[in-house]
């Protein structure tokens, strides 16, 4: 039986403590478990996987990191927010590598140096996990995949996948936080009027190493996300404490399958990344290349997130993306930052709590999911084409001149906290206003050559002006 008491949540209203199954033991679920407990509630926290403390990192699965606004507000709110930034690394913008291995850096905000930080997953879920242990009402379970669920009842059945020993216990409220292949949403996607997509992409991804110099330092400059961008594929690079870098290879799965030898791959890296083999060192480009196989890509929207005032799903399972804005891991623990206000603004009403996080959740989180999807096209191949360039400058410039009205795409994103579906209303609205702009002054510029050729009889000076407004006009 459920053990309750009285808690005082921060509008001074009333709520009976909670027995909570948080299900999912990653970076989304163990935080999610320290914002309930810290609010007084008990939690079982369970995980399929043995304890990520003791256990050996898995190599080609560990993409790094990068912890911006939305995370660090999650992260404050359970006082881990100096902590991970004292371990994090700043990275201040993009560091592009061209063909030939010269650099150009693309600054994320030139205005006011705002930066995001490049974080090991295995590290922060450990300190995830740690500062969990400490709370006497939070309950670590590791070894506990779940089997089945009845979620109208809040009754769950685990098993031990190295003993078989089943477990079967209930909770007034089931939380899945068990990633994009989630075994709660199993359960809810048999719900009739349930909508759901999965979509795998035609890239893969695939992670090498670059190694420290040989007197122990960083073999690039490490306040940078560097990218290789390749137009259909592309490469990049996340400093690591221990001055290592992680280099993650995406690109389509026909380019994986085409490298069979060590010829192979070595002519494609001198063709595409040739500053890159002595980075990463030719035997190590080759054992780490073919040590593992690429693994797949994956997006998820569905909704609703929530089965009445009993389950709710959140982070991947909710929302999975492609990791191209960063922004995965920062999107579910907002999640967990959401849900929190809503249990301050309506105290234990769970059914109330979890409808309102339902209905106004999924619009942002299908809008991150399509905005990391872009993202992929800006990095790989956008990054270097000069409008791309003159739209970025000139984002800078209006910026400044107007902070509180003219935010850029990438600082709204990643450096606010609003609306993700509010950014790409706003990205729209910056769109409609520069074309209206560009067309109004470009009929002037006619204009004014029609006036002057009048005036001085040169109808070249018309028609010069006219062609070079059109072609404006067809690019824009």
């Amino acid at each position: 039986m459920t053990t309750q008491y009285k808690q005082t949540n921060t509008n001074g209203l009333t709520a009976r403590n909670l027995n909570v199954a948080v299900v999912g033991g990653g970076l989304v679920g163990s935080l999610f478990a320290l914002h309930l407990g810290k609010k007084g509630h008990t939690v079982d926290l369970y995980e399929y996987r043995e304890d990520i403390r003791t256990a050996e990192l898995v190599i080609g699965r560990s993409i790094n990191l990068a912890l911006s606004a939305r995370g660090r507000k999650a992260l404050a709110e359970v006082g881990l927010e100096d902590a991970l930034l004292q371990h994090g690394i700043p990275m201040r913008g993009r560091m592009l590598h061209d063909l030939r291995g010269n650099r150009r850096i693309v600054p994320y905000d030139a205005n006011t140096n705002q930066c995001i930080y490049s974080v090991g997953r295995k590290h922060l879920n450990e300190v995830l996990l740690d500062a969990a242990e400490k709370y006497p009402n939070i309950n670590l379970h590791f070894n506990k995949k779940l089997q089945s669920a009845n979620l109208d009842e809040g009754e769950m059945s685990f098993v031990d996948p190295t003993t078989k020993e089943s477990t079967q216990t209930k909770a007034d409220l089931i939380v899945g936080c068990d990633g994009a292949y989630s075994a709660v949403r199993k359960e809810i996607v048999k719900r009739p009027g349930y909508d759901y997509s999965q979509t795998y992409i035609e890239h893969g991804y695939l992670e090498l190493c670059i190694p420290p110099t040989k007197d122990g330092d960083f073999a690039m400059p490490h306040n940078f996300l560097h990218i290789w961008p390749r137009g259909k594929f592309m490469m990049i690079a996340l400093p690591n404490q221990d001055r290592t870098w992680t280099v993650t290879l995406f690109m389509p799965f026909t380019n994986f399958t085409s490298i069979k030898c060590d010829s192979d791959l070595l002519e494609f890296f001198r063709t595409y990344f040739p500053d890159a083999i002595d980075l990463i060192g030719r035997e190590r480009l080759i054992k780490d290349f073919f040590k593992t196989k690429p693994q797949s890509l994956v997006m998820i929207k569905c909704k609703p997130y929530n089965v009445g005032g009993k389950a709710v799903i959140i982070g991947d399972a909710a929302h999975a993306m492609v990791p191209f804005y960063g922004q995965g891991m920062n999107a579910g623990f907002e999640d967990c930052s959401v849900l929190t206000e809503l249990f301050n603004k309506h105290g234990s009403d769970i059914d109330r709590i979890l409808a309102e996080f339902s209905q106004t959740r999924w619009e942002d989180a299908h809008s991150i999911c399509d905005l990391a999807m872009y993202n992929y096209v800006e990095m790989r191949d956008l990054v270097t084409k000069r409008s791309y360039l003159f739209r970025k400058k000139l984002d800078e410039l209006l910026y400044w001149l107007l902070p509180n009205t003219w935010v850029p795409l990438y600082n709204s994103v990643s450096f606010s906290h609003m609306r993700y579906s509010k950014c790409i209303a706003n990205r729209k609205w910056q769109d409609k206003i520069l074309t209206r702009v560009l067309y109004f002054s470009s009929i002037a510029t006619v204009a004014a050559a029609g006036y002057l050729g009048y005036k001085y009889g040169s109808m070249d000076l018309v028609q010069h002006y006219s062609s070079s407004v059109l072609q404006l006009l067809r690019l824009k």
